[in-house]
């Protein structure tokens, strides 16, 4: 996952996040979206990224997701005894977050990838969640995970000293400390390079960035 459209999008919802909990005392994430303009709340439409619309996106998810499904059926067949694991990327493998406007928040599931996680989950595999994300905004990301479905049994983000190591080192890193505590990651799934090379996983299944234009 590249760090391209993060940066705007986190400011922006932690900016709004602080500025309504001065104001109420009380807010919750999902105050954040009452906040935008009128205009931006009643917008509907899945926006294009780049050269990829929307329907070829959720297509192209589809097919890679069809592939993954069979393999954990078959690798959760006989685990009796097994501590297994399925790691998973966030942003535009877990979340919709390039086709989805700021204030659209919580983010929409990738809702391929979230059926594919509950039945996982359904299986006795424990769902961890490994992104670059930054951790000041470790909250708005688990309360987006949890309320757009997902089982979380783990959310790693990027530490301060995390940001100033390559992406791919760092995955690689906490999918080690996964297995440390006595997982074997059966699927590890992500939407870039970086989020899959390093080893650490017994699969690897890799959604469409479109040479890097989802971020």
């Amino acid at each position: 996952m590249h760090a391209r459209s993060w940066t705007t999008r986190a400011a922006v919802s932690v900016a709004a996040l602080a500025l309504t909990s001065s104001l109420t005392g009380t807010a919750t994430a999902a105050t954040v979206v009452r906040t935008a303009p009128a205009a931006q709340r009643t917008s509907t439409a899945v926006p294009a990224v780049g050269d990829v619309d929307y329907a070829t996106w959720q297509r192209d998810v589809s097919a890679v997701v069809a592939t993954a499904r069979p393999y954990i059926e078959q690798r959760t067949a006989n685990s009796s005894g097994q501590r297994l694991a399925m790691v998973l990327d966030i942003d535009n493998t877990s979340l919709e977050t390039d086709f989805h406007h700021f204030w659209e928040y919580p983010t929409p599931a990738v809702k391929q990838v979230l059926d594919l996680a509950k039945y996982a989950d359904s299986r006795g595999v424990d769902i961890f969640f490994v992104t670059a994300r930054p951790g000041i905004i470790e909250p708005l990301t688990s309360y987006n995970l949890r309320k757009a479905g997902y089982p979380l049994d783990g959310l790693y983000v990027r530490s301060l000293p995390d940001l100033f190591s390559e992406v791919s080192a760092y995955k690689t890193g906490k999918r080690a400390e996964i297995e440390a505590k006595g997982y074997t990651i059966v699927a590890n799934i992500g939407n870039s390079t970086t989020d899959l090379v390093g080893g650490h996983a017994e699969r690897t299944f890799k959604l469409p960035d479109y040479d890097g234009q989802l971020s």
